[in-house]
């Protein structure tokens, strides 16, 4: 049998995803990513423990994790990745203080669970490697998920590509009701368990107070400005703004205002117009290729955050791995920091990191 190495965050996608490989007949092999956040402690309430389920590394979830994998007879191991994962918590601080706004989750994917985690089932003789991630695998290549809502395909541009022929993805075909029916069928106890919807080393999801938390002698306070350079209030951290947000000014407006740049050198908030968020053209760095590097200028469809629809645009290689990408239409809130993705129809062709906007 091909011996499969599963990433199991103690969620249902993936506990679905190892029951649905082991139906299918391969040696599977759940590992559990420690990492050293959220841990509970003995004087936590019941219900601050079930909110803990949010999150995909805690040792409830590890738990959680192992009780499927002694129900599905399958070998389970809890691997300590605690100083690899404080790689990541520095990114997020240090993105945040040069006034971008981080990715985590594409970078946990890229580094840990096909970097690290592939490194340690290659150990182990696997052939291939598998995640409860919504996307599929087609004729070799990455596509998006069926399931449209779920589909996490962003996340997986960082992949490389020599790694393609050993991807799994057993859910990627399903929708998230499916998936949880096929759960409750199993008999397995995390069908029902919640989403994990924050980032899992953020508690509360207060960005600002994990960042000084971790480093508290950092001083990110500064102004809110207009294009003019009139200030209009004061800030108490840069890390709490993101390009395109229209909260958390500290003061009212006869129109809607909206954050535009953020000035790491100054710590000024820049704010204006709407209209003022949008840009034909973005240069990004770091290009990762899922297909073979294309030698002209390249026709897709590219998505500049999650949940963004993918827009019209023209992806031309610059020095190095920069590129540059040009859009048919303008699109708004262009954000240094996060990912631009590329697509042909729902096939993932690659990404790069958003360094600017580019004005025509």
């Amino acid at each position: 049998m091909p011996r499969v190495v599963l990433a199991m965050s103690g969620g249902v996608d993936s506990s679905v995803s190892a029951y649905l490989l082991k139906k299918q007949g391969y040696d599977v092999v759940g590992l559990f990513m420690r990492t050293g956040v959220h841990e509970p402690s003995p004087m936590m309430s019941e219900a601050d423990r079930g909110n803990r389920k949010k999150g995909c590394c805690s040792a409830i979830d590890a738990g959680d994790a192992r009780r499927v994998a002694d129900r599905l007879d399958i070998p389970f191991y809890a691997l300590d990745f605690e100083g690899d994962f404080s790689r990541i918590m520095d990114y997020f601080v240090d993105e945040y203080t040069k006034g971008r706004t981080p990715n985590p989750c594409v970078v946990c994917n890229t580094w840990l669970k096909f970097g690290k985690l592939w490194s340690y089932g290659k150990q182990l003789d696997a052939d291939f490697i598998a995640t409860g991630h919504y996307v599929q695998m087609i004729d070799g290549q990455v596509h998006r998920g069926a399931d449209a809502n779920k589909d996490q395909s962003y996340v997986l541009f960082g992949l490389r590509k020599s790694l393609l022929p050993r991807l799994l993805f057993p859910i990627g075909g399903l929708t998230k009701d499916e998936v949880r029916a096929i759960a409750r069928e199993a008999g397995l106890n995390v069908a029902e368990k919640p989403d994990s919807v924050e980032i899992c080393f953020v508690p509360n999801n207060d960005h600002a107070a994990f960042i000084k938390s971790r480093h508290p002698e950092l001083g990110t306070a500064g102004n809110i400005v207009d294009r003019e350079g009139n200030v209009l209030a004061t800030h108490d951290g840069i890390e709490k703004f993101t390009i395109g947000q229209r909260k958390g000014f500290g003061f009212g407006s006869a129109s809607r205002r909206y954050v535009l740049e953020i000035v790491p050198e100054s710590r000024d908030v820049v704010i204006g117009d709407r209209e003022e968020l949008l840009a034909s053209s973005l240069l990004a760095s770091r290009l990762n290729w899922l297909i073979d590097t294309p030698t002209e200028p390249l026709a897709c469809q590219a998505k500049i955050r999650h949940r963004h629809e993918p827009a019209v645009a023209t992806i031309t290689a610059l020095a190095s791995t920069d590129v540059r990408v040009d859009f048919v239409e303008p699109q708004s809130a262009i954000t240094p920091g996060q990912a631009v993705v590329f697509y042909d129809g729902d096939r993932l062709l690659g990404g790069a990191w958003i360094e600017r906007t580019v004005q025509s």
